[in-house]
């Protein structure tokens, strides 16, 4: 097996996937430059999702590669790729999904707890991003007392405040109104830029993958192609799809 190109942070390659003889992804490659924000669009049912889950290691393809810099992740064992996912990757689902028992602050912070960083400073990184969703103020409160919107940006934060290598996002603002949208694309944007995080986001709204550096398109699987949705940039990378 050979490793990625190296301007490649993480890449997937000739994957194929099927769920009850449906094929979900028919040969789909691509790659993800390091520091690089890519939308995935097209329409539902038409593959994103699966892709996100193949390339956090959830799901193994039934056939194809999936690389994190030098990793190969589709070979790696199921402990090997809940490790690989706890130090490396941030997730961001459609729903908010929080531990009940748990406070704001603590949900929040729970990647870095898990991963034997101490109370304290787990605490002060989660809150650094709670504030800036103004959630500083509901940082003790359970779940059951934050609004919907509240709790999905509780898993934003979550997924900033841990300061991964890349961060997924499977329609994370689906269920938002349009400032709460707004802001959250903001602040996990401006996350990126200022900590070199690669983000991947498959959405449907073209609200939300205008904010990508690349777009690729999914439909029935496959890769149909690229379209810039956001304006050029210095640096800004080159389209590294095949299908």
């Amino acid at each position: 097996m050979a490793a990625p190109p190296d301007n490649d942070l993480l890449r997937a390659v000739g994957l194929h996937h099927a769920h009850h003889g449906s094929h979900v992804l028919a040969d789909v490659t691509l790659g993800v430059r390091a520091g690089e924000i890519l939308a995935v669009t097209g329409p539902r049912a038409g593959g994103k999702t699966t892709l996100l889950r193949c390339l956090s290691g959830q799901l193994v393809p039934d056939t194809g590669e999936i690389w994190f810099d030098e990793m190969p992740v589709h070979s790696l064992t199921p402990s090997q790729r809940e490790r690989f996912r706890r130090e490396h990757l941030g997730w961001i689902d459609s729903e908010p999904h929080l531990v009940p028992e748990l406070s704001t602050w603590e949900n929040a912070a729970l990647p870095l707890l898990l991963r034997g960083t101490p109370r304290r400073a787990a605490k002060a990184a989660a809150m650094e991003w709670l504030d800036r969703f103004d959630l500083g103020p509901l940082a003790r409160k359970r779940p059951h007392a934050l609004a919907y919107a509240q709790r999905q940006q509780v898993c934003v934060a979550r997924a900033i405040a841990m300061e991964p290598a890349v961060i997924l996002a499977d329609e994370p603002t689906v269920a938002l109104r349009r400032p709460e949208r707004a802001h959250a694309l903001r602040t996990l944007t401006s996350a990126a830029r200022s900590h070199d995080i690669t983000v991947v986001i498959a959405t449907s709204d073209a609200d939300t993958a205008s904010v990508a550096d690349r777009t690729v398109r999914l439909s029935d699987g496959r890769a149909d192609g690229e379209a810039s949705d956001a304006p050029e940039q210095e640096g800004r990378a080159a389209c590294s799809l095949s299908v």
